[in-house]
């Protein structure tokens, strides 16, 4: 699907794929703009193309583009790539499962257990503790996490994040792993690093 700047100001995308020869532009002027953009700085991009000498494929990595694929390409090889893509860029949309400390989190199966024993989590308690858990060490405003978790075309209260993260907690007290969320005042929240 073709999208237009209106439509990526309104809601990102999790991967752009994104094509060297677009119609009166160029993907590598497209993705130096998505780059300099903080919207859009962390969007990842995947370039499509059938330019596949070393220069090319150098200014296109160069301009931002997360990884380069040259055509032909199988649909399967496509797949894999954003499957990477989205490991590296954005690991909660991977679909990987994640384990810190005995917990784990399985968003295949939409289950969290410790030990074997399942945790019950509602969906926006699952999403948080999945971006936590797949960002640790790293400290996160409210609004950030209002984008990451709950999407940025969403308008609700920033304090919903702390509602969350005190339900989130109580799930995990039982099992102890309560303490890895990390609350820095005047700044946000974490998952600490194991």
């Amino acid at each position: 699907m073709l999208i237009d700047a209106d439509r990526l100001r309104d809601e990102l995308p999790d991967v752009l794929i994104l094509d060297w020869m677009l119609p009166g532009d160029s993907g590598v002027s497209l993705a130096r703009r998505l780059r300099a953009d903080e919207r859009t700085r962390e969007l990842p991009i995947l370039m499509l193309t059938a330019r596949a000498m070393e220069h090319d494929k150098i200014a296109g990595l160069e301009a931002g583009a997360d990884d380069y694929l040259t055509k032909p390409f199988s649909p399967r090889e496509l797949a894999a790539r954003i499957k990477a893509v989205l490991r590296r860029r954005a690991p909660q949309l991977s679909g990987d499962a994640v384990e810190v400390e005995g917990l784990r989190l399985d968003p295949a199966n939409h289950r969290v257990s410790v030990g074997g024993t399942r945790l019950s989590l509602s969906p926006a308690e699952f999403r948080l503790l999945h971006f936590l858990l797949t960002h640790q060490g790293r400290v996160y405003s409210r609004a950030q996490l209002l984008d990451q978790v709950w999407g940025d075309h969403v308008y609700i209260e920033e304090r919903t994040v702390d509602v969350h993260i005190r339900r989130l907690r109580k799930a995990l007290e039982p099992s102890g792993h309560d303490r890895l969320i990390d609350t820095v005042r005047g700044a946000g929240y974490g998952l600490r690093a194991a």
